[in-house]
């Protein structure tokens, strides 16, 4: 009797594998969310890099009315479950509407009146993050 000998084929080369940031998508479809419904001084801060930090991103804009601050929080619910598939994970705030906080664990939305913005300061708070604003189309 022979032994038997094992054949392989030889392996393919493996397909270089592009790391995708699920936190960076996330934040842009929060922002087409936030231009959709005309949202002013749309701004993305980093927190990877920030020790401690509550989340990946925050992603803060203002709104002349409640109106149109409840209208922006649903436009992101909306265009992030069509572009990424998530639900956010808490909402705060929409009883009164002078901010509203959409929280996707590893991005957070946050829509003020404008002058519940200039008061709370989030940008001052989190200074030493890398901040980016984004121009407006309109």
């Amino acid at each position: 009797m022979t032994p038997k000998t094992k054949v392989t084929k030889p392996k393919a080369p493996k397909k270089a594998v592009k790391k995708v940031d699920l936190s960076a998508q996330l934040k842009d479809s929060i922002v087409d969310g936030m231009q959709e419904k005309k949202a002013k001084d749309i701004v993305t801060i980093d927190l990877r890099t920030v020790k401690n930090s509550v989340a990946d991103f925050f992603v803060i804009c203002h709104a002349d009315s409640s109106t149109q601050i409840d209208a922006i929080a649903r436009s992101i619910e909306e265009i992030v479950y069509k572009q990424q598939k998530e639900d956010p994970l808490h909402v705060e705030g929409r009883s009164n509407a002078e901010w509203i906080l959409v929280d996707y664990s590893s991005v957070v939305a946050h829509i003020f009146l404008h002058e519940k913005r200039d008061f709370y300061g989030l940008e001052r708070l989190w200074a030493d993050a890398e901040i980016e604003r984004i121009a407006s189309n309109y």
